[in-house]
């Protein structure tokens, strides 16, 4: 094979070899591009709230509105319910992310607090106007405390089971047998029915202290019934300390009316939270983001719905239930891991894997120059031929065609080495079989210039001749 063939043949391999590359390059740039596409995207989270309608589902809704406005990490998708039951079996099953739900519910043993939605109050009162009609036994008197209770009917506003509950806790650690007092329960669209009952003695309901149902039933009540007389839960810290889902409060004097003052001074209660709860399989970061999110939208969820304004953090210093999320718990306490603390062992591993790479493409692309190596061999074996052949020469113009194929070679070889194909030890053996073709060239030039000269010299006289 010709210099020239040679040439072409080492081109063409180069050129398919650089399409390969170019081919692998543009896939690893595009999975890379792909992967940073999808770890950027928003992460959509499912939070099951109900029933519809509801004020609970009107401030999820306007929060999921809030988080497409403004948030590049984290995104809602409501799931509506009938309840807040059914919302915490979809998230024990695995079909919600988030729920909400109050904090006393049966809920998935694995369910944790990412924040406060709203406190609900225990507010019970009864009546001072009117007799009552019937009762389950003789009761005679007024009703001054929860102790009075015993032999009453009993009144709750909402239809869930999680407030007769609460009632018969409140009881019990009252000193009242629950069996003894006697119960119904009414939907919230319903307070005129029950203001206008005269079967019962006292009232039950459960809400933030600027419930509208709460205040909408007092004032029916007391239109039909008489003034209100609120019942103090005086056992309200014994009944905390038992029972980690219920927390001692009180309720403030004037703060469901002004004039009169309802109730006139602060009275004793419990409360119960209702929360916003996410399974603890939920990552810590995107429990993280998604408090941080909540509480930068807040107030702009507070101009759509007034009840936002009610969303709290957790309580972390104290034992709860459910417990707060780790995510949520990093961000109040300011122990969230930085970036690096996060993926340093990624880095790490990172780090290992890219050596590993780059040895790999080390030895794969001498594999893929072997060839090339093989010409560079083969064109050094080829300059020490010229250098053999550069003794017969017999004129300048054989110097020139040689020097013309070496240039040729040399040619080749330098494109090999751009491209990578040889590496720096190769090519300095191949300068050093080039100095020594430069010396040959240097020497049979320098032989070709006196030949000529000891060709025109004639040989001198003789003695014999002289004589």
């Amino acid at each position: 094979m010709s210099p020239s063939d040679a040439v072409r043949t080492s081109h063409d391999r180069r050129q398919r070899r650089l399409l390969i590359v170019l081919a692998l390059g543009f896939l690893v740039f595009g999975t890379a591009a792909a992967g940073l596409f999808y770890v950027l995207q928003p992460q959509t989270l499912r939070i099951a709230v109900g029933p519809p309608d509801s004020d609970d589902h009107q401030v999820v809704q306007a929060m999921a509105e809030a988080f497409d406005d403004e948030s590049r990490t984290v995104r809602l998708s409501t799931v509506t319910t009938e309840g807040a039951a059914e919302s915490l079996a979809l998230l024990g099953a695995g079909k919600a992310d988030l729920a909400i739900g109050r904090g006393d519910l049966g809920m998935p043993s694995d369910a944790q607090t990412l924040a406060v939605l709203r406190k609900n109050y225990v507010v019970l009162w009864s009546p001072t106007g009117g007799p009552r009609q019937g009762s389950i036994k003789k009761a005679t008197g007024k009703i001054r405390e929860i102790a009075d209770l015993s032999g009453r009917r009993v009144a709750i506003i909402g239809r869930t089971a999680a407030n007769l509950a609460l009632l018969r806790t409140i009881l019990v650690a009252s000193g009242v047998y629950p069996d003894k007092v006697a119960t119904m329960q009414f939907g919230v669209d319903e307070i005129e029915k029950l203001a206008q009952d005269a079967t019962l003695d006292a009232y039950l309901a459960v809400g933030p202290l600027d419930s509208k149902i709460t205040a909408d039933a007092i004032a029916a009540t007391s239109r039909s019934r008489g003034s209100p007389k609120f019942l103090p839960v005086e056992a309200s810290e014994a009944i905390a300390l038992k029972n980690a889902r219920y927390e001692a409060e009180e309720i403030p004097g004037s703060v469901f009316n002004a004039k009169p003052a309802w109730p006139e001074d602060k009275i004793d209660t419990i409360s119960v939270n209702h929360l916003i709860l996410a399974r603890k399989e939920l990552s810590e970061a995107k429990a993280a983001a998604f408090y941080r999110q909540l509480f930068a939208v807040r107030d702009m969820i507070t101009q759509h719905v007034a009840g936002a304004a009610h969303i709290s953090k957790p309580e972390t210093e104290k034992e709860a239930e459910p417990s707060v999320h780790r995510g949520a718990a990093a961000v109040i306490n300011g122990t969230e891991r930085t970036f690096l603390d996060k993926y340093s062992d990624y880095f790490w591993f990172a780090l290992l894997l890219l050596s590993g790479i780059g040895s790999a493409a080390a030895w794969l692309r001498r594999y893929l120059n072997r060839d090339e190596r093989d010409d560079t061999i083969s064109h050094r074996n080829r300059i020490l031929a010229v250098v053999a052949q550069l003794r017969d020469a017999g004129s300048e113009q054989d110097l020139l065609t040689s020097q013309q194929e070496v240039d040729t070679i040399i040619g080749e070889t330098l494109k090999c080495y751009d491209d990578g194909a040889i590496e720096q030890d190769d090519l300095a053996a191949f300068a050093l079989v080039l100095e020594l073709f430069d010396h040959a060239v240097d020497e049979r030039r320098a032989t070709l210039q006196r030949e000529p000269a000891d060709q025109g010299k004639s040989p001198g006289p003789t003695l014999a001749s002289r004589r």
